[in-house]
């Protein structure tokens, strides 16, 4: 038989992963409350979103209170209950992070337009861009920073978001942050995602990830090129697809 591993901290993106079928989530939540009342397990999400939206999305969907908040693809980090974002891993993101001269080498671009004030963060510059003209635009922006010595990460996911954040300031390194932090062993983390925003959780360490069967195509096609044996595409969509990864990485009995 086959040894069940105790699942000691749980990530997972909330939009059209976490979120998105209310039965499933609501067995989920049953699980994941039993793991932490069980074995400690923490509980992350890690969101596009900021603070202030993610609290009214865990209103609405009556989400578990999280062990820490991943926020603005990565670019804040809240721990705990606290309202103030991490002050250690500010000061990681605040290196050579100049907004003002990012925003102003994308205004250059007709065909990036801002998203509304509220997703515009501290560490965070965004922006809608059609999947038309991406193969043309991201190159030529990657360069102009490259030449004014910016050093950032450009995301693009959903077919429509692109974000601008600092070199170490997405989900993935936040993940790394909090697992060396916790002193928590990639094999005792799952982290769970669908888009091109989420790629992060999966590409730096060796934690098992679950891509859920309803995931954007940048995500699948960058696990088609990037197989390994600890990160599993579901066949079923949002949080089944992440009960269906559980059972597969025998977290689950």
């Amino acid at each position: 038989m086959v040894s069940l591993t105790t699942l000691s901290l749980f990530i997972t993106d909330l939009d059209r992963t976490l979120v998105g079928n209310d039965s499933s989530l609501d067995r989920l939540n049953q699980i994941l409350d039993l793991y932490r009342q069980t074995w400690g397990t923490k509980i992350v999400y890690a969101t596009g979103r900021s603070r202030a939206s993610y609290q009214e999305l865990a209103t609405a969907q009556s989400l578990l209170a999280p062990d820490a908040l991943i926020a603005a693809v990565g670019t804040e980090l809240y721990v705990g209950n606290s309202d103030n974002p991490d002050p250690e891993w500010i000061e990681r993101l605040s290196t050579n992070w100049h907004r003002d001269k990012i925003v102003e080498i994308a205004s250059r671009f007709a065909d990036l337009e801002p998203q509304p004030p509220a997703e515009q963060r501290p560490f965070k510059v965004s922006y809608f861009l059609s999947p038309s003209v991406v193969a043309d635009v991201v190159p030529q922006l990657q360069q102009l920073l490259v030449d004014r010595n910016l050093d950032v990460e450009i995301i693009y996911s959903g077919s429509k978001d692109l974000d601008i954040l600092p070199r170490n300031g997405d989900k993935g390194k936040a993940v790394q942050f909090l697992r060396d932090r916790w002193q928590i062993d990639p094999s005792q983390t799952l982290v769970c995602g669908d888009s091109g925003n989420d790629i992060s959780l999966f590409k730096y360490g060796k934690e098992r990830g679950v891509i859920v069967g309803n995931a954007h195509s940048e995500l699948r096609l960058w696990y088609e090129l990037h197989p390994v044996d600890y990160h599993y595409l579901a066949a079923a969509d949002y949080a089944a697809g992440i009960l269906e990864g559980l059972n597969y990485f025998r977290f689950v009995a």
